[in-house]
């Protein structure tokens, strides 16, 4: 039997909903520990957290920002109901990353703690989304699009565009923060690209 044979269950709205808050809460925790240890992940959120170090502007406005240019690719490529989605979840992460810098103070968090955890956190964060027809801009929208045109696996992608802005981060971060942030990105992008495979998950919005 094909996949596309296969009963969908649709989500329903509170499912959305659901998933929509809790998924960009735990992208948002995830960033708060990688900005307690100065660590770098890759998509738009990294380029945020390094501009966020070098000006020191809050990371949810440069996150805000930098995914900007990406709705008009979302709109043609992925339809109005997947980029209202996006902005309404980047303008969650982005509020929510400021609010829980002020509700979780992290005294001291071992940079190899705070890469893994802060990673796995924005993974599972990041897989919530996608399963409810959701992204977080910028770079989710391009793997996206390329594993729903062209079958290759959005984790991978991501993996490889990661590693350029890690490659860049040496510029302005010590090498072990680009280490322990090369580990952060591995796990982030192995949870999606293990969980988040064609015809895995059939549920739909």
């Amino acid at each position: 039997m094909r996949v596309d044979d296969l009963p969908k269950d649709p989500h329903r709205l509170y499912e959305d909903v659901m998933a929509m808050l809790l998924g960009t809460f735990f992208v948002a925790l995830g960033v708060t520990f990688y900005t307690q240890a100065v660590l770098l992940t890759g998509s738009t959120a990294g380029l945020a957290l390094l501009l966020n170090y070098v000006t020191q502007w809050s990371f949810g406005l440069w996150f805000f920002a930098i995914n900007l240019p990406f709705y008009y690719l979302a709109i043609k490529r992925m339809g109005w109901s997947f980029t209202l989605r996006t902005f309404i979840a980047i303008g969650l992460v982005s509020l929510f990353s400021e609010l829980t810098q002020g509700w979780v103070q992290l005294a001291s968090v071992p940079s190899l703690y705070a890469a893994l955890m802060g990673g796995a956190l924005m993974g599972i964060g990041m897989l919530m989304l996608f399963r409810h027809r959701t992204s977080l801009g910028g770079i989710n929208i391009l793997a996206l699009y390329l594993q729903d045109r062209h079958g290759l696996r959005a984790g991978y992608v991501q993996l490889g565009i990661d590693g350029v802005i890690l490659l860049v981060a040496l510029t302005q971060l010590p090498l072990d923060r680009v280490g322990y942030s090369v580990l952060g990105a591995l796990t982030l992008n192995l949870i999606i690209a293990l969980n988040h495979k064609p015809g895995r998950y059939i549920g739909v919005s």
